[in-house]
């Protein structure tokens, strides 16, 4: 199998506080890129794939305790923002 070449782009995002606290922890523990993370979970999404093991789900839920995120997906497209 070989390597796609491929162009990035930076991009500036905003995402909840607790959910880019998990995401950069996962990233640490997958031993990946935030960026690389990410391209990996959508990819997965927009095939309609599971992106993660169940190891790496307890992971995940190890690390929305310690962070304190509670969203869950039913959360999506439904949080309001405080005000800065």
């Amino acid at each position: 199998m070989s390597n796609k070449v491929i162009t990035r782009t930076q991009t500036g995002v905003r995402i909840e506080s607790s959910l880019l606290k998990v995401l950069k922890g996962l990233a640490e523990y997958t031993n990946l890129s935030l960026g690389d993370l990410l391209e990996g979970i959508v990819l997965h999404s927009f095939e309609g794939k599971a992106p993660f093991s169940a190891e790496t789900l307890a992971a995940i839920d190890k690390l929305k305790s310690v962070y304190g995120c509670t969203l869950t997906a039913t959360d999506s497209h439904q949080l309001d923002e405080v005000a800065p």
